[in-house]
């Protein structure tokens, strides 16, 4: 009830009992309290006719259809959603290419620019993933405090038929009061097509669909990713939710605070504080997302 419906049981109530059913329901449970009520005194023939017409009425208005809870719990079962499928595609057409490289392209880089990248803690593809699904083309217009740097020695394959296809990621200078942190970062591109969904008319795709699927999204690639060993401690997904008000530096301390996190989670006693705490936490070394009850969705059966 908590996570998917952020406690409130009249939601909860409304997605396993659309409103259109309400009418028809108080109908049938009153019909059948009725014919209960004095049920002794009626004929066998008058229940049976009573219990087809109750079927019927069920039939023909359609209430046999699988509620908004049932569609759901269907769609999680059979890998159906939309988050899914572009989770899936998003490790095995990108980052199952490019994760395993990002630690040898950020060595040669290190290599040609002495001092640069000197805290390896951070030798990581750092992929952004706003539940908002808004996202910048370019990092420097979303946070003034991110200014691009460079690019890393670029990786080409050929792929699908394109010959010696690129693969690169930029470089950007953090801006930590008076410190610089550089880091490799971007955003995760599938979010761009559930913002798109919920931009087309054809779709159907409603905001509230949006962020159900980036939190699925979320999820889904987390599992994916704990379980590619190629890909373990090449990646920090930031996975953060924009506030309500517009707070002109807010991306660069959530980066900020994940670039201090991974230097300091070797050591048992931390050096001073954090620059603050994010606002959706994720650790990719546990079992399970570490992210508050009412930004991601779990799933709805107890078995997974």
């Amino acid at each position: 009830l908590s996570p998917r419906y952020q406690g409130s049981f009249w939601r909860a109530l409304r997605a396993c009992f659309p409103p259109h059913w309400h009418g028809p329901m108080l109908l049938i449970c009153g019909s059948a309290y009725m014919a209960l009520l004095d049920g002794d005194g009626q004929p066998l023939n008058l229940h049976l006719g009573l219990a087809s017409l109750c079927q019927l009425l069920i039939l023909a208005l359609g209430l046999h259809k699988p509620s908004a809870v049932e569609t759901s719990e269907m769609s999680e079962r059979s890998k159906q959603n939309v988050a899914h499928g572009l989770a899936w595609s998003y490790y095995v057409g990108y980052l199952k290419i490019v994760l395993p490289r990002v630690k040898k392209s950020l060595e040669e880089f290190s290599r040609a620019n002495p001092n640069m990248l000197a805290c390896r803690e951070i030798w990581k593809l750092h992929i952004l993933v706003p539940l908002s699904c808004d996202i910048y083309d370019d990092l420097e217009k979303a946070d003034s405090n991110i200014q691009y740097l460079a690019d890393l020695p670029e990786t080409t394959l050929t792929r699908a038929g394109t010959k010696k296809r690129v693969y690169k990621h930029s470089l950007y200078a953090i801006r930590d009061e008076d410190k610089l942190w550089h880091c490799a970062v971007e955003y995760a591109t599938p979010l761009q097509t559930l913002y798109a969904m919920s931009q087309d008319e054809c779709a159907a795709f409603s905001r509230e669909d949006r962020l159900e699927q980036a939190k699925l999204f979320c999820r889904t690639l987390e599992e994916i990713l704990r379980g590619s060993k190629e890909c373990t401690g090449t990646y920090r997904l930031i996975v953060y939710k924009e506030p309500g008000e517009a707070e002109t530096h807010f991306l660069s301390r959530e980066i900020l605070w994940h670039l201090w996190q991974q230097r300091h989670e070797e050591y048992a006693v931390y050096e001073g504080n954090p620059p603050h705490s994010p606002s959706v936490s994720v650790s990719s070394t546990e079992l399970n997302l570490q992210i508050s009850v009412s930004d991601l969705p779990q799933p709805l059966r107890s078995d997974c």
